[in-house]
């Protein structure tokens, strides 16, 4: 077995430049393939992170505008939600739904002493932790006793909380701030929502409701449901749904336009599909990456075979069987394929490393919004070590054609060739 290594080390030596742009193929195939798949992995979980502020087997409702004349009213009419739906939604679609909550906004100023910040005071009920994944770091959310007694107490965000007690912003809870005019009590700290600028603060829904006279307007409706396991049940809730909401307000049944509908959960089923099809597309350009490297292999070693003819034949002339030369041209190819290959690999997942310490986690501000690109950009050792493998067997089998040819060869015919 040394001596078939020295024997390979010395036909590699005597073709450097061949070999070096062959293995230059293998390495740059399975380099670009683990980048690609690392690429896109890193923006797959960056959506996925960007949409995983909220469950998916939510619906969100907003008015809209109707968009066709029905029961003697023209188009162009402003719908506006109110409690009516909300008892609707709790109601008729218990079936599905299980908790139902609405929201109103405000926009208010809220101070501690001299600071202050402007802010969107949301009126929320409880549910609204559970729809939108709340992360409560310090103190707590609104429950059902602040909605019940109409509470004035406020949840604020930590960077509102940090512009209002800089340092200490986690003490702010229990503290005193002013609303507006009005003196609330911070009773919870929640994660800042870094996916948009929005600068929200939250309040009891029925408190806001008082205060500012909001009667039973509603700016939306939110609730979770279950029961819904496919497109085509969502679609035909959504049907029925939209139907009784635009029956409450004199709109056409079927106009898409009077209300809109936020299902988180078809939502996700799409972005899986889009996902799907997104790493499918990665591993097929990769792969055909992967090709040209082993087709150099199949390349380099047909010619090894040619310029190698007349030793062939004397080796077979002096007793060598086919099976010894068989075996010369695999190992050559497996050597070659494997040192180059694994080569390619290490500097995919440094490659991947410098993308994920670069841009991986880092949010890009847009100004309207900031939006993570790329999370954990990188492949997982099991993939990389896998596709560095499937590689080598490839190189193997590319080099089992002209390795036959070789063993195949008359000692004559190699004789006359040299």
């Amino acid at each position: 077995m040394i001596e078939l290594f020295h024997e390979i080390r010395q036909a590699i030596s005597r073709n450097r430049l061949r070999t070096s742009l062959t293995g230059f193929a293998v390495a740059w195939g399975i380099f670009m393939l683990i980048v690609l798949l690392g690429a896109g992995n890193g923006l797959i979980n960056a959506q996925l992170a960007n949409n995983a502020d909220y469950i998916d087997n939510s619906m969100a409702v907003f008015g809209g505008q109707t968009s066709k004349p029905y029961n003697g009213l023209n188009e162009g009419r402003e719908v506006k939600l109110d409690e009516v739906d909300l008892a609707l939604t709790e109601s008729r679609f218990a079936n599905n739904v299980d908790h139902a909550g609405a929201v109103i906004y405000t926009s208010v100023t809220i101070a501690l002493d001299e600071n202050y910040v402007s802010s969107t005071l949301r009126g929320v009920f409880p549910v609204d932790a559970q729809i939108n994944r709340r992360r409560v770091v310090a103190g707590r959310y609104i429950n059902d006793i602040d909605m019940r007694e109409q509470r004035k107490v406020v949840v604020l965000s930590e960077n509102q909380a940090r512009e209002l007690l800089p340092g200490r912003p986690l003490d702010l809870v229990g503290r005193i701030v002013k609303v507006g005019p009005m003196a609330f009590s911070v009773v919870g700290i929640i994660e800042e929502d870094k996916s948009t600028r929005s600068n929200n603060a939250i309040a009891p829904f029925t408190t806001l409701r008082t205060i500012y006279n909001r009667g039973e307007d509603l700016d939306r409706i939110e609730f979770v449901f279950h029961g819904l396991e496919t497109e085509t049940d969502n679609k035909e809730f959504e049907k029925q749904y939209r139907a009784a909401v635009n029956q409450h307000h004199r709109a056409a049944p079927d106009d898409e336009d009077a209300i809109w509908l936020w299902n988180r959960f078809t939502q996700a089923m799409q972005m899986q599909r889009g996902v799907a099809i997104l790493r499918t597309a990665l591993w097929v350009i990769g792969l055909f990456t992967l090709l040209s490297g082993v087709v150099g292999v199949s390349n380099i070693m047909l010619i090894s075979v040619r310029e190698r003819t007349r030793e062939f034949g004397i080796r077979k002339a002096i007793g060598a069987r086919p099976a010894s030369i068989l075996r010369i041209i695999i190992v050559e190819s497996v050597v070659i394929t494997s040192i180059f290959g694994y080569i390619g690999m290490v500097l995919g997942v440094l490659a991947n490393h410098y993308m994920e310490i670069t841009v991986g986690s880092k949010p890009i501000d847009t100004g309207l919004f900031k939006a993570t690109m790329f999370v954990n950009p990188s492949v997982g050792l099991g993939t990389a070590f896998g596709v560095t493998a499937v590689l080598i067997i490839a190189g193997t089998l590319a080099g089992l054609i002209p390795a036959l040819k070789a063993a195949r060869v008359r000692p004559v015919e190699a004789l006359n060739a040299g």
